[in-house]
């Protein structure tokens, strides 16, 4: 189990698969701490028989006490989940090729512009402070949440942005979690091909002793050193309840130096739950009249909570076409004004076709929008104890 001293060390030792330091049993091994030389270690008891214990004679102790009972442990899953492919063979035949994020011409201008100007420079400068920012060391795991106030809002894509940008600039192991069992696309987004163990099923399965090498054999392995914990099997009527998902949060929280997690839309139960729980969260709104009008009013409902939660809140405003029917600027502006803080991602061709998320075909103004948005997240947690 990884220690407070040398948290990331730790998991990343077990990635790597090297066999632990030799400690000593007890307290001092928790501690780091190693017997003297020469110094006798104190017997060991003997385990009990667990049945068939012999009932006490004429010639035994009153004081002896009967043999302890061993706590009950959760039954793992007597049969494994066959694995499912993300995308039916039936439908992944309608997908086209992928497209850049913008228009060849848009590229080509900003990279003559780049060019005879020094905005080179000062891009280099502000990607460099980012990435340090995402890059801060962590003590214990932070959560973000995800969420949104009803469907195609881009929270997924939200989720995605932020996980992949994590993996990409930390060195700890990033987990992404799908607390949407509702026919959720976070697997198809990040590129999945096959699903089978979820959210509730290793509920069941997870346990304190188990290493990150053993945790991992139950998820799906991404680029840059991030895994995906998916909430379904891409099948209707898939559950997840609160009880199951504090298990699956507390268990897995001390393996990974950042899990993302794309909730239900609110209000959901389990939404309520891991936004409640998490470091940071994120607020998907699309920018439109009916998004904005919808975000603020939850940001209002928000202000009347602690503190703490509005001012961990970033809103990610996304730009569902080249053109929107609002003043996207003056619309962050209303939403900052409740404390939240705003971040505007724009309209990117390759993120508007759905299919799987690769980051050399965004705009370069998209990279740019969410790798300051998951600086923005992350600095916000760690703020959050």
């Amino acid at each position: 189990m990884p220690n407070a001293d040398n948290w990331q060390g730790d998991v990343l030792r077990d990635l790597r698969g090297t066999p632990p330091p030799q400690h000593a049993q007890g307290h001092d091994a928790a501690h780091g701490h190693h017997p003297a030389e020469g110094q006798q270690q104190p017997p060991q008891p003997q385990p009990q028989p667990r049945t068939g214990a012999r009932a006490p004679g004429p010639n035994t102790p009153a004081s002896s006490p009967a043999p302890a009972t061993p706590p009950a442990r959760t039954q793992r899953p007597t049969r494994s989940p066959d694995s499912r492919p993300v995308v039916d063979s039936a439908l992944s035949g309608t997908a086209r090729r992928p497209r850049q994020g913008e228009p060849a011409a848009a590229r080509v201008s900003r990279a003559i512009r780049r060019i005879v100007s020094s905005s080179a420079a000062r891009e280099v400068a502000e990607i460099t402070r980012t990435a340090e920012r995402i890059q801060q060391p962590v003590t214990t795991g932070r959560q973000i949440a995800v969420t949104s106030i009803r469907g195609g809002a881009g929270k997924t894509t939200v989720a995605a942005l932020l996980g992949t940008a994590y993996a990409h600039y930390r060195q700890d192991p990033v987990l992404l979690i799908e607390a949407d069992p509702a026919l959720g696309s976070l697997p198809l987004r990040l590129g999945a091909e096959t699903l089978r163990w979820t959210t509730a099923d290793l509920a069941d399965i997870v346990e304190p002793q188990m290493s990150l090498l053993d945790v991992t054999g139950y998820l799906v392995q991404l680029p840059d050193n991030a895994w995906l914990l998916p909430g379904s099997q891409g099948r209707i009527g898939a559950m997840l309840d609160t009880a199951a998902y504090e298990r699956v949060m507390v268990a897995l929280r001390r393996y990974f130096g950042v899990t993302v997690v794309d909730c239900e839309t609110l209000p959901a139960e389990v939404a309520r739950v891991a936004l409640s729980a998490a470091q940071a969260r994120v607020l998907a709104a699309p920018a439109t009249l009916d998004g904005i009008t919808s975000t603020y009013a939850v940001l209002q409902w928000m202000q009347g909570l602690p503190s703490h939660m509005i001012a961990g809140t970033v809103v990610a405003l996304t730009s569902t076409t080249s053109r929107p029917g609002i003043d996207v600027e003056d619309a962050a502006e209303k939403l900052r004004s409740t404390g939240a803080t705003v971040h505007v991602l724009p309209h990117d061709r390759h993120l508007a076709a759905g299919g799987a998320l690769r980051t050399e075909l965004l705009a370069r103004p998209t990279r740019l929008a969410a790798t300051r948005l998951a600086a923005e997240v992350f600095q916000l947690s760690q703020k959050r104890r």
